[in-house]
């Protein structure tokens, strides 16, 4: 084991597939020759050469199109959109092309491609730069959505990605790409789909999240123990697969549960995990099940950009007026 930062497991993981697989190739803006701008393909063409470490245009629908077309011909390419938000102008190609290409060609052609994209908020950046807008894409069916929020879990379910057949959409928590640390293995390792992670034992409320959620919910997690309150915590890992199973026995466990995520309320990702705990864990809920989320509104300048993103005060108060009901 080695203590790591998010982006240098997520580094390590490409690397070591590249090692493993020649088929793989990467592709994105200034990935190799500045290695990225977050530095996560630092040094990967010098070590592999611009055959496979690939400079492209700033054109995000060229990008995510030349890899669809890699992928028909047997690469298994790793593309990075430098911010999620950028993805807008590919979203024909990864959701009209790339995540119906099984279903289409009756399973001939499966896109083995994995989108890599940071987002995230509480790191200053400018407009369209930090939007959480991965509801969006868990309505495309054909994709799978991963969403880490640990070193372990990025390298683990990155190289889980890179591996899968079909279409991968991997979301890296901006702010945890340096603040985050953990022990990762050096050695080669996956982390499976639709698996949750136990974050935190508790028996009084339920709080579900995941990636860029997760540290604000442990951190509440803590303040609400010290008021004699007991939060169970899971990290859903993967928003497609779900994992259904465990996050209805774990909002089973304690009868109460509060959503926490950093896209807006309407039709974001909360909702469906709400729906489904209603369908599903229904007679075993205490209270009525709540959310916490970003406000309807665009995302704000830098300056004001605390006031957007949900803190642990909201999600404390949140978890007080369930225990409440």
């Amino acid at each position: 084991m080695a203590v790591m930062t998010m982006i240098d497991a997520i580094r390590q993981a490409m690397m070591q597939e590249m090692e493993r697989d020649e088929k793989v190739v990467l592709m994105g803006e200034d990935v190799g020759h500045l290695g990225g701008v977050f530095r996560a393909t630092d040094g990967l063409q010098q070590r592999f050469t611009s055959k496979r470490v690939i400079d492209t245009p700033l054109a995000e629908s060229v990008i995510v199109g030349s890899a669809y077309g890699l992928a028909l011909t047997g690469m298994k390419p790793i593309v990075e959109i430098q911010f999620l938000g950028f993805s807008q102008n590919c979203f024909h190609q990864i959701c009209q092309q790339i995540a119906r290409s099984r279903f289409r060609t009756r399973g001939d052609h499966p896109a083995q491609i994995t989108i890599r994209t940071p987002f995230g908020g509480n790191v200053r950046t400018p407009e369209f730069h930090s939007d959480s807008m991965e509801s969006l894409f868990a309505q495309s069916t054909g994709l799978k959505i991963v969403m880490p929020s640990t070193a372990y879990d990025a390298k683990g379910l990155l190289l889980e990605a890179i591996r899968d057949p079909d279409p991968v959409m991997f979301f890296e928590p901006l702010r945890g790409y340096r603040l985050q640390s953990d022990e990762v293995p050096e050695e080669d390792y996956t982390v499976p789909f639709g698996k949750l992670r136990t974050v935190r034992e508790g028996d009084d409320v339920t709080i579900v999240t995941w990636s860029a959620a997760v540290p604000v919910a442990q951190a509440a997690a803590e303040q609400l123990a010290e008021r004699g309150i007991s939060a169970h915590v899971i990290d859903l890992r993967t928003l497609v697969p779900l994992d259904e199973a465990g996050l209805v026995a774990a909002v089973e466990r304690t009868g109460r549960c509060v959503v926490l995520h950093e896209g807006p309320a309407t039709a974001g990702f909360g909702a469906e995990v709400i729906t489904l705990l209603q369908e599903q864990a229904f007679y075993s809920l205490e209270a009525p099940l709540r959310r916490v989320t970003a406000p309807d509104a665009p995302y704000p300048m830098p300056s004001i950009e605390g006031f957007y993103i949900p803190d642990t005060g909201l999600l404390i108060r949140a978890v007080e007026e369930v225990l409440k009901d």
